[in-house]
């Protein structure tokens, strides 16, 4: 967490107002009294050394020392509590709890949503592609109106061409067939299939009609009358709308929960009340560098043709729930090398605890490691119980460690 200067001054008054009533009950009193002990502590209780809460860095061995910023310094016990047998931790007193902010949860087994909620978007099927590419050099001599994003029907015709290699092998092929040597007329229609007339087939003095093979939308057309043409120009590319992807984007924590060929529902703000089934069919390779997620790629029927590239969708993934142990999602504290709790320990203390995190659904996240059962975790405030473990040093109690 980032801290303005005005913040950083906040939580400096608010850690000086922790000091006054933690642990010691008066640690500026223990200090104004010389070597004394603090109240609650007895004579064979020996401070560790003297500090300055503002300056939790430097230490002292003198009581009657004065630190860097001018001010008394005041004992630090092994264990502030007065109890040699607690646990490591700090104390607040319940008075300063309400001030502070400082709400508490308990660890509890419960269900965890199995549902995966995400955002996606209509796409074309990129497998269902046909390009239309003239067979040999000629002219167009007539096109039918098309245009980028119309929807035809398989075997739509896309342009009529003039081939004039054509006209003569087809002209030689008449001639030959008139002979009746079924050799000749073999080797003239073969002459016809190497250079590209459909089919092979004679007649139409060189002029062709160019079809789309399949049905779909028009996405690129380049078919413009008196244009030539050369072998293996494209005319058109036409993407099938039979099917369709739907790509979405499932945060990179969840892509675990993702599997090839399980079932997926989508929603459609232009369809309510109205699920599409499919299934994915992949998970692309590469992340989103911005939202750290991955594109997870579902298949729709799309036989009436309804769902459009470039729709979004609200899409379902898995529906099992199971049984975990949860928190409240805003108890977990992210520091980017670990993640912890503060846990509320008996009288009043708290230290903080390393956890290991599954899951997060619904405002509550699973606990794999680190809490047990019914051990309180500080839900609102944590942040600022956090600042002070660290001036003090209270260490984080790692996973492997006992619940005290």
């Amino acid at each position: 967490m980032t801290l303005t200067s005005l913040q950083r001054s906040q939580l400096a008054a608010t850690l000086s107002a922790v000091a006054l009533v933690a642990g010691a009950g008066g640690y500026y009193l223990a200090g104004s009294q010389g070597g004394t002990a603090a109240p609650g502590k007895t004579d064979a209780q020996k401070p560790l050394y003297y500090y300055d809460p503002m300056v939790p860095g430097e230490h002292y061995d003198n009581p009657d020392s004065l630190s860097s910023m001018g001010m008394k310094t005041v004992p630090k016990y092994a264990d502030d509590s007065g109890d040699p047998a607690a646990a490591p931790g700090f104390k607040i007193d319940p008075s300063a709890m309400q001030s502070l902010g400082i709400r508490l949860a308990t660890a509890t087994e419960g269900t965890l949503a199995g549902s995966l909620d995400v955002t996606g978007a209509i796409d074309f099927n990129q497998r269902d592609i046909a390009i239309v590419q003239a067979r040999a050099t000629g002219f167009i001599q007539r096109v039918y109106g098309r245009a980028p994003g119309d929807v035809i029907r398989a075997g739509a015709p896309i342009a009529d061409v003039l081939v004039p290699e054509w006209g003569g092998a087809q002209g030689e092929y008449e001639a030959v067939r008139k002979t009746g040597d079924p050799t000749l007329i073999a080797a003239a229609r073969q002459r016809l299939r190497l250079i590209g007339v459909p089919g092979g087939a004679a007649g139409g003095r060189g002029m062709t009609t160019i079809r789309s093979p399949i049905g779909g939308v028009i996405t690129t057309l380049d078919a413009r009358a008196g244009v030539t043409l050369a072998a293996g120009q494209t005319l058109a590319q036409v993407n099938g709308l039979g099917t369709v992807w739907l790509n979405a984007a499932v945060p990179e924590v969840r892509v675990g929960d993702v599997k090839i060929g399980q079932a997926a529902t989508a929603e459609l703000a232009g369809f309510p009340g109205e699920r599409f089934t499919g299934r994915v069919i992949a998970v692309l390779p590469t992340a989103q560098a911005d939202s750290r997620t991955l594109t997870v790629r579902i298949e729709l029927a799309n036989r009436d043709g309804r769902l459009r590239p470039g729709m979004f969708a609200t899409v379902h993934l898995g529906d099992k729930s199971r049984s975990a142990l949860l928190v409240p999602s805003e108890a977990v504290i992210r520091t980017g090398k670990r993640t912890l709790v503060m846990l509320a320990l008996d009288k009043g203390r708290f230290r903080p605890a390393e956890v290991r995190i599954g899951r997060e659904a619904g405002g509550q996240t699973e606990i794999l490691a680190g809490l047990a059962a019914g051990e309180k975790v500080v839900a609102s405030g944590q942040f600022l119980l956090d600042s002070e473990a660290s001036l003090t040093g209270i260490a984080a109690r790692p996973i492997a460690g006992d619940a005290k």
